[in-house]
């Protein structure tokens, strides 16, 4: 959602020397610190200019890779750090891989971590597949709907 977006890092178009490479070309990494103790990965999305990326908040287990569920964990887990910030998603350094596994369904919950931005914390806006690798866990609701086949 970009600068509409109360809750993202260019709400309003805001653009700093920690957003700039948001405002590039897509597929390269955000990579920022929060909270004075965990970088956070994010894969830029839109073309240049417009200032969007995704948040990548867990990994199931892999090769050398165990359970992360939160974004701090999966920068730690991957040894990520600033210096991957605007690397582009290639390899050897980093990029993203299809492993073959049968399609999941994918759910919709409010985002985690984005209180204070009124309606947009309520926003469906997290896409999650059930995991037990999951930052947070569905909710109840979601998670009986898919026991169901809904």
């Amino acid at each position: 959602m970009g600068p509409r977006d109360l809750a993202a890092h260019s709400k309003g178009g805001r653009r700093t020397p920690r957003t700039e490479v948001m405002f590039g070309p897509p597929g390269h990494a955000y990579v920022y610190f929060t909270y004075g103790m965990h970088w956070c990965l994010n894969f830029v999305t839109r073309e240049a200019g417009v200032p969007q990326a995704v948040l990548v908040r867990a990994l199931e287990p892999g090769p050398g890779v165990d359970r992360c569920g939160g974004p701090g964990l999966v920068t730690r887990a991957l040894g990520i750090d600033r210096e991957l910030n605007g690397a582009p998603l290639r390899p050897p350094d980093l990029y993203v891989v299809d492993d073959g596994a049968p399609r999941r369904r994918v759910f919709l919950t409010p985002r985690v971590g984005v209180q204070g931005t009124g309606a947009w914390e309520k926003r469906l806006l997290r896409y999650v597949v059930d995991s037990p690798a999951l930052s947070r866990p569905l909710p109840r609701a979601l998670a009986l709907t898919r026991r169901r086949g809904r």
